[in-house]
């Protein structure tokens, strides 16, 4: 079994591990937090979290079933107004994942609804997330992507909206962003493409099934006024390289948002 301390190690250092983190899921959260506070001890500071596999088209491809939930930190989100640049280095087999982010204004209520959420969140944007895997070939087990941070590497934030520039109302947020599509670009070559509805039927759902699941993790911490969340990939992951230069056009209410590696 990797303890905390190797995980950290292994993923200062973009090292590969030598096996599989050898523990079920709930060990790989106790594992995940431990990560978590060792990180915070040394500086780093939490900025929110990151949803996974909440895409059902692409469960089959990776072997996992459920989504799953890992950190944001200061040290690996940045924000743009539609043009980002983003490094690589201390990466370890990166791919890209494009994605609606959410910016938390409160703490939402003890189960809370859609309707309960909706208050509580203050704009979204579109987003990048830099995913990363410590296995080779991208092969792993559930609890090793728990283990290895949630996969979480690096989060690009695009233009933010107030939600209620675009729905008065949980419902109408809901629909807009599960009907938008989204084409994702490598250069002028289209890549993939996928919609908001491929994550748990859409963005808010996967907000919603992520705080239960955050809220049932035991030494788990809440959702603070000031978090952003990230609610999963639209398309399949796409592995990245430095100099490549990649684009989501994304339908309304989100805007496009354009990222080159270096």
């Amino acid at each position: 079994m990797l303890s905390p301390q190797q995980l950290l190690a292994h993923h200062d250092d973009a090292r590969p591990w030598p096996h599989g983190c050898g523990m079920d899921l709930g060990v790989a959260y106790e594992h995940a937090l431990a990560v978590r506070a060792a990180r915070i001890a040394r500086g780093e500071r939490p900025r929110g979290f990151k949803v996974g596999f909440t895409n059902r088209t692409i469960w089959d491809r990776y072997q996992v079933h459920a989504p799953i939930w890992g950190t944001v930190w200061d040290t690996t989100l940045s924000v743009c107004e539609g043009e980002g640049r983003v490094a690589l280095a201390g990466t370890c087999q990166p791919r890209l994942e494009p994605e609606a982010v959410f910016g938390i204004r409160q703490t939402p209520p003890a189960r809370a609804t859609l309707d309960d959420l909706f208050d509580c969140i203050e704009w979204v944007a579109p987003g990048f997330e830099i995913v990363q895997s410590h296995m080779p070939d991208w092969k792993f087990l559930p609890a090793d992507t728990v283990a290895d941070q949630g996969l979480h590497a690096r989060l690009l934030v695009g233009p933010r909206r107030p939600v209620r520039e675009i729905s008065d109302t949980a419902h109408a947020l809901d629909s807009r962003l599960a009907a938008a599509r989204v084409q994702l670009f490598e250069g002028d070559t289209l890549r993939d493409q996928g919609s908001g509805a491929n994550v748990l039927d859409g963005p808010l759902h996967a907000l919603a099934h992520f705080l239960a699941e955050l809220r049932n993790c035991p030494g788990a911490p809440d959702l603070q006024p000031g978090d952003v969340v990230t609610t999963g990939t639209w398309t399949d992951a796409w592995p990245l390289a430095a100099g490549q230069h990649w684009r989501a056009r994304f339908d309304a209410p989100l805007t496009d948002l354009s990222i080159t590696l270096c």
